[in-house]
């Protein structure tokens, strides 16, 4: 869950914090990304992405579902200790019929990769990652945007992180070893991917707006052992907010980075992360505004602010030159005590 530090956002964005100049607007675009069911009321739920205007939909790839035993030939998809889901093959051709694009999130480590421990450790030799990602790109061969890892700053999904004060300037030894470990993963699962097809794009990173590291250190660490930058096509973000979108709003601060902060984050990816000559965009993968009591976060707003958020952040989107995407999560709220960011209720109004 995120609530520590999500938490922190809600008093952080309460303090005025000096600094930092309103970004510029520039022309930009961005496309409509949605995590959400695949159906409905046993419907297939691609007819609702497609009146959205959805263009690319995003679901997971559990590594440790797929490979519950290690195969013997783990760069084939053919390898029997493979369980490919159907749900999967069911989503591809639902997006190919309603013209969408598939992300698949590449994300859990099977035991027998990671020394016997919980899914959420990394695996103790990459190579089972750069082999499995391979295979899944030889399965899904017209999928090619692939993500690695969903918020590992995050320690439920990255059990390595350890917890760093929002005062922290600098990351001790201990605590850089998870995005050096990431690190590691990403390049590795980037040469998979690239030599499998050139076509295949790469978002990396995939931090949320405080994360268990605050995302200014994971970036500035995100070092592979040679002291190189890990290789993506672009950054991943998650920029939940506590506050109304805008460019003119004064830093988060404290390494945290929200959808106020876009252009913020943007610069300093670019500083760390981008090779000569290029840069990167931002891949906005989860975004979502509560309208009720929520079981992920300690805020919410009311419907008609839901509204006026979307609106004002689909209008900065478009006038972001570097963002890629603008990905939204959660189609329906839950019943009462789950979460409640969805656009339509569990009743489907």
């Amino acid at each position: 869950m995120r609530l520590r530090t999500i938490a922190a956002l809600v008093v952080v964005t309460a303090v005025v914090i000096t600094g930092g100049a309103s970004p510029a607007l520039a022309e930009g675009g961005g496309l409509k990304a949605f995590w959400g069911p695949i159906t409905w009321n046993g419907q297939s739920a691609f007819p609702v992405y497609h009146d959205l205007g959805v263009n690319i939909y995003q679901t997971g790839l559990d590594w440790s579902t797929v490979a519950p035993r290690r195969p013997h030939d783990p760069g084939n998809p053919s390898d029997p200790a493979y369980q490919w889901p159907a749900d999967i093959d069911y989503a591809l051709r639902q997006a190919s019929l309603y013209h969408m694009r598939v992300l698949l999130q590449v994300v859990t480590t099977p035991s027998w990769a990671n020394g016997g421990r919980a899914y959420n450790y990394p695996p103790t030799d990459v190579r089972d990652l750069a082999d499995f990602v391979a295979a899944a790109a030889r399965r899904y061969p017209a999928v090619h945007l692939w993500m690695i890892w969903g918020e590992p700053d995050r320690q439920a999904t990255f059990a390595i992180d350890k917890a760093v004060p929002y005062t922290q300037r600098a990351l001790t030894p201990a605590q850089a070893r998870a995005p050096h470990v990431y690190a590691q993963m990403l390049d590795a699962s980037y040469g998979a991917l690239k030599a499998v097809s050139k076509s295949n794009m790469v978002i990396g990173g995939n931090t949320y707006t405080t994360g268990y590291i605050p995302v200014k250190l994971w970036i500035e660490n995100l070092r592979l052992p040679n002291g190189r930058r890990p290789r993506m096509d672009m950054y991943g973000h998650n920029p939940f907010t506590s506050r109304e979108p805008s460019a003119n709003k004064r830093p988060t601060g404290y390494g945290y980075y929200d959808f106020s902060d876009l252009a913020r984050l943007s610069q300093l990816v670019n500083q760390y992360l981008a090779p000569p000559r290029h840069k990167l965009k931002i891949f906005i993968s989860e975004w979502t505004i509560p309208t009720a009591p929520d079981s992920e976060f300690p805020y919410y707003v009311t419907r008609a602010a839901q509204a006026r958020w979307i609106t004002r952040a689909w209008w900065l989107v478009h006038h972001w030159s570097f963002i890629y995407a603008f990905g939204w999560i959660h189609l329906y709220d839950d019943p009462p005590g789950g979460s409640m960011g969805g656009l339509l209720s569990h009743r489907g109004v």
